[in-house]
């Protein structure tokens, strides 16, 4: 996995690393964006793109964030998903993601 979106894409999802995708492997559930661990090219497109610092590359993630790397890797192991975000549409969040409430 090249790059791994956490807990700032909840409830927001701006959208613009999706944009700039060159290989659209950045699918979208109901609260989060998810990065398919394989068809990610490890460009950095998104990471540039996104607004809220959401992305960083699985290399120099933060261990607080284990939990949305495994919840990606789920998403499309569980869903079987791939073949690009475009033809696919929405994807289901990971339970980690369902019952997370953000800080008050």
């Amino acid at each position: 996995m090249a790059f791994v979106i956490g807990e700032p894409c909840i409830d927001v999802m701006d959208r613009s690393c999706m944009e700039e995708c060159p290989v659209d492997c950045i699918y979208e559930g109901n609260r989060m964006l998810y990065i398919h661990p394989v068809e990610c090219i490890d460009c950095g497109a998104c990471q540039d793109a996104c607004p809220m610092e959401a992305i960083v590359p699985d290399r120099r993630m933060p261990d607080t964030w284990a939990p949305f790397r495994d919840a990606a890797r789920g998403v499309f192991t569980d869903q079987g998903l791939g073949g690009g975000a475009s033809a696919v549409g929405t994807v289901r969040d990971p339970e980690v993601v369902v019952a997370w409430v953000r800080d008050a």
